[in-house]
């Protein structure tokens, strides 16, 4: 795992951000291996909000938020993603939508959780597939 060695030294920033990074990375690594085509990351959409990680399989586009954490004492980090998050998901996976000149016949909003720090030679990750709807009052563009 030299590339994590290497992620830790090139990216400036505080630590909380390079730990967010290096999740992301990892997070892209496992997507990659179970079959997922990453079509983008850390997509800014609007002022606000981004989207972690859009990932292609088959006609299913999957907009996926990462929560890492280096361990599990405050809980499961898939409890970070609550409904103001999971309305800022929804409106960035939208407009990013409404950006594409084909539209996806399918999408779904997924959760990765990176449990772990940079210095761990294997964090577990845990892969949670259509963990929400598009939030009420949201509509698909077309």
């Amino acid at each position: 795992m030299r590339w994590l060695n290497w992620f830790k030294r090139a990216v400036p920033g505080p630590a909380h951000l390079k730990t967010g990074l290096w999740g992301e990375a990892v997070a892209v690594k496992h997507l990659k291996r179970q079959g997922y085509r990453i079509v983008d990351t850390r997509v800014r959409v609007g002022r606000r909000d981004e989207i972690d990680i859009i990932a292609q399989r088959n006609e299913v586009l999957i907009f996926v938020e990462v929560k890492t954490r280096a361990n599990e004492r405050m809980g499961r980090p898939v409890a970070a993603v609550d409904r103001r998050k999971r309305d800022r998901l929804g409106r960035a996976a939208m407009r990013y939508m409404r950006s594409l000149r084909i539209q996806p016949p399918y999408f779904r909003f997924d959760v990765v959780e990176v449990i772990g720090s940079s210095g761990d030679r294997q964090p577990e990750v845990r892969h949670l597939e259509n963990v929400f709807q598009l939030p009420k009052g949201m509509r698909v563009p077309w």
